[in-house]
């Protein structure tokens, strides 16, 4: 694990460019949300594209899944959120990995969330921070969602162009996927009319069985959004990653698994620009 150090950002564009905000969500727990915001990130980074990946779980699961030692990390998403003035530049960390940043979180994220329900404004608070010259200084920013559908979920949703959601290939995994659709309609609606749906991305997809064959057709049927191409399976390497606090693509970068994550960059990039 690395030491922490801050990194103050500036618009390295200028003009009107905006960077592309995408949400990781899903209210199920285990899907795979912060593993794809680090290979994704990993991913995008390895294109030479410049990402932000923004930690909105206590259990600041993608912090450490990027290198950072959660002792040393002083100032979080928490400190941004309750703060008067929002500004997420002052806590945005270097990592070890050239084009990645991340925003960290700490345990202090969740009494974070209770504070916000009595702030005026609760629900804008993290795009509020993004507008302080956050969003023009990056290609992607990354949010990785906690497996709620409180605040800090319903913020990274508001904050957002656009919501990937992670499917595992189980049964009854599109069960709480209507609940997920419906707050992301409603959030089009009435707090940010960005907001669209990139994809439901299939995780944990073991094709060799039955189930597996019958739980992707399953999802690729599924008319309510559309299903990335990319299919994230099961791996070990993709297991190991974590521990090692490296993207996929740092960690084993000729393996099938971050052979995987590029190919889903390549459509998040595309799908992107559609």
């Amino acid at each position: 694990m690395r030491k922490a150090h801050r990194r103050h950002t500036a618009s390295a564009r200028g003009g009107s460019y905006m960077g592309k905000v995408i949400a990781v969500a899903n209210q199920k727990g285990g899907v795979g949300k912060t593993t794809t915001v680090v290979n994704l990130a990993g991913a995008l980074a390895e294109r030479g594209l410049k990402v932000l990946a923004i930690d909105m779980d206590a259990q600041a699961n993608l912090t450490a899944g990027l290198g950072f030692n959660l002792a040393d990390v002083s100032r979080s998403t928490a400190d941004v959120l309750v703060s008067q003035e929002r500004s997420m530049a002052p806590i945005i960390l270097h990592s070890d990995f050239p084009g990645i940043h991340v925003a960290p979180a700490t345990l202090d994220l969740a009494s974070a969330e209770v504070d916000l329900f009595n702030a005026m404004g609760r629900e804008y608070a993290l795009r509020e921070a993004l507008d302080d010259g956050t969003r023009s200084a990056y290609d992607y920013i990354l949010i990785d969602c906690p497996p709620t559908l409180g605040l800090l979920t319903i913020n990274g949703l508001v904050a957002a162009d656009a919501v990937i959601i992670p499917v595992q290939a189980q049964y009854y995994a599109l069960k709480g996927l209507k609940n997920l659709l419906n707050v992301v309609k409603t959030i089009h609606s009435k707090l940010n009319k960005d907001l669209t749906v990139l994809g439901l991305l299939p995780t944990f997809v073991d094709q060799r069985t039955v189930l597996g064959k019958e739980m992707l057709a399953e999802m690729q049927g599924y008319a309510d959004a559309p299903v990335f191409k990319t299919i994230i399976g099961s791996t070990v390497r993709l297991g190991e990653a974590p521990l090692t606090g490296k993207p996929i693509t740092v960690y084993a970068p000729v393996s099938d698994a971050a052979e995987m994550y590029r190919e889903l960059a390549a459509e998040v990039i595309a799908r992107g620009q559609a």
